[in-house]
């Protein structure tokens, strides 16, 4: 058995060896790794720094202005706001008023056409009643006077038709 013991120890001997060697390998590499890693990291902080820093002076130096910016288009869209309730209510009260006033021409329009009517119906009345009447008259006259005629004429048609009797016997 001690020589399986031997060799047991040996090779547990063997193992703890690599075990060390390859743990010093990894240590080394990390190490390197983490060297790399530091040089990139300065410089892209000793790049990125005075980018940031000129960002930082930039948004310094412009916040001011866009906050007085920003006050200003609020102020803008206010001062618009109530430039356009203002021509709301123009517009309402232009319109309310043209209709008012359209209504008003509208009566008056009215009022003057049934004027205009009533005076057509009365100038019809007053004066072509009385022009009928007297055309009526005029006609009747000349009737008359056609009777008349016709009746002279028959009593003279009739005195010579005597006449040429007497003249004939």
């Amino acid at each position: 058995m001690p020589t399986w013991v031997a060799i047991f120890i040996a090779a547990t001997a063997l193992a703890v060896v690599l075990q060390t060697a390859i743990l010093a390998a990894l240590f080394i590499q990390l190490r390197r790794g983490m060297e790399r890693t530091n040089r990139i990291l300065q410089d892209f902080q000793a790049r990125v720094g005075p980018i940031l820093t000129r960002v930082q002076i930039l948004l310094e130096d412009t916040q001011p202005r866009i906050s007085e910016m920003v006050s200003d288009a609020a102020h803008v869209v206010y001062l618009a706001r109530a430039q356009a309730q203002k021509v709301d209510r123009i517009f309402s009260d232009a319109t309310d008023r043209l209709r008012n006033q359209l209504l008003y021409a509208d009566r008056i329009l009215t009022g003057a056409l049934e004027t205009v009517e009533n005076v057509g119906s009365g100038l019809r009345r007053n004066v072509m009643g009385p022009v009928q009447k007297a055309s009526a008259l005029v006609q009747g006259i000349k009737v008359g006077l056609d009777f008349f005629r016709s009746r002279r004429k028959a009593e003279s048609a009739a005195e010579a038709a005597e006449q040429d009797d007497e003249l004939f016997i």
